[in-house]
């Protein structure tokens, strides 16, 4: 009879403990891109501009490769904790991304529910980035296809650390999001921070989102002063990027903002998109920049579902810099990706750039503006560039 109850009650407590697996989930899931790389007219990466032709391995065309947890918990009601850890790294060397962060693309923790959405604090995205973006052209094919230099954050560079964040439940199609991430410095709360919003409405074949997102600086000069070279301070809440010669010259500014807007319509295997962005880098009396420069961005593209594993994307995109400086960028891409299974495709992307005007230098000269495809950091000393990648991704 002992033995029995015992048995019972073992059955029980499994049964629970089976009840409890069954409202939480951790998922661990990754992407590997990787790639053969041609570029005409470059330098190294992330360096002097050149003129010599690369080839060579690039991973992170198509999607940044990462690993990364992922969990929820059913706490009842509607409500659930929610979390995740993503790192980066480079595929080809094996170190890891953003900088020698363990989990440099995303780190948070929150609460999520049904009815009133969901709140996040961490290291996280910005609002542009979670719903501007995938309307763009980048979001199918990538680096090839975002803005030279990336001044926009199109291809996603930057991330935002103590970001509080708020994402509104999908209400009839129209959704929007805001966050606040504190500074942190004590006696001056506004020193570093970054703030931000933005919405997103779709209805049938057509999405809409626009929004704006500001990144501060530092206060002072010591906050923004790195070997005795005035740039973007690592205190600063968001890691501007100024790995390339079209936006090294502003790594001094007091702050940056952009507002981005994007559309999007599909009609049957085509998919046609629009975007508009415009980006202020301000100077103040640190800045080693005199008056605000400001860059508008227009691009368009064009999407091509040939058959149900090969798309094919078309993409023009015009940048204009002026104010501090004046130069401008055209930029051609066209990309194919083809899906050997639901996690597997093989793609093929290029892209053609020219620039003219003059541009400004990290060492705070002029020059002749030089081409730089998207994000790439390959920094041309002539007014043009080619890019071809031919690649593998999987999905984990």
């Amino acid at each position: 009879m002992k033995r029995v109850a015992l048995s019972t009650l073992s059955v029980a407590l499994l049964a629970a403990a089976g009840a409890a697996h069954a409202q939480s989930s951790v998922t661990l899931y990754g992407v590997i891109d990787e790639s053969i790389q041609f570029a005409h007219n470059t330098g190294p990466v992330g360096g002097a501009a050149g003129s010599d032709n690369f080839w060579g391995l690039a991973g992170g065309n198509l999607s940044g490769n990462r690993w990364g947890l992922k969990g929820t918990e059913d706490l009842g009601a509607g409500l659930k904790a929610i979390f995740q850890l993503e790192n980066g790294f480079d595929i080809n060397n094996g170190t890891l991304g953003q900088g020698g962060k363990m989990f440099g693309r995303q780190a948070f923790v929150g609460l999520s529910h049904d009815q009133y959405g969901t709140i996040t604090l961490g290291r996280q995205y910005d609002p542009l980035v979670d719903m501007v973006q995938p309307l763009t052209a980048d979001n199918y094919f990538g680096s090839t296809f975002a803005t030279p230099g990336d001044i926009d954050n199109n291809d996603n560079s930057s991330r935002t650390n103590n970001a509080i964040k708020y994402v509104s439940p999908s209400l009839q199609g129209f959704q929007f999001e805001g966050m606040y991430a504190l500074g942190g410095v004590a006696g001056a709360t506004g020193s570093g921070q970054s703030w931000g919003a933005a919405a997103t409405y779709g209805v049938g074949s057509f999405n809409v989102a626009g929004g704006y997102f500001r990144m501060d600086n530092g206060s002072s000069l010591a906050s923004r002063t790195s070997d005795g070279v005035v740039g973007w301070s690592s205190a600063a809440t968001s890691g501007a990027v100024f790995d390339n010669q079209i936006t090294a010259g502003y790594a001094s500014a007091k702050s940056i903002g952009t507002a981005s807007v994007a559309a999007q319509y599909v009609a049957g295997p085509f998919t046609f998109g629009a975007r508009y962005s415009n980006v202020q880098f301000k100077s103040d009396g640190y800045s080693t920049f005199g008056s605000t420069e400001r860059y508008n961005i227009a691009a368009g593209f064009l999407g091509y579902q040939l058959n149900p594993a090969l798309l094919l994307g078309l993409g023009y995109t015009y940048t204009h810099g002026a104010g501090d400086t004046s130069a401008t960028y055209n930029q051609v891409s066209i990309g194919a990706d083809y899906n050997l299974s639901k996690r597997t495709d093989l793609y093929a992307v290029a892209a053609y750039q020219h620039a003219n005007g003059t541009q400004r230098n990290a060492d705070g000269t002029t020059s002749v503006a030089g081409a730089a495809i998207g994000s790439y950091s390959y920094n041309s000393s002539t007014s043009s560039q080619e890019l071809v990648s031919l690649g593998i991704r999987h999905k984990f």
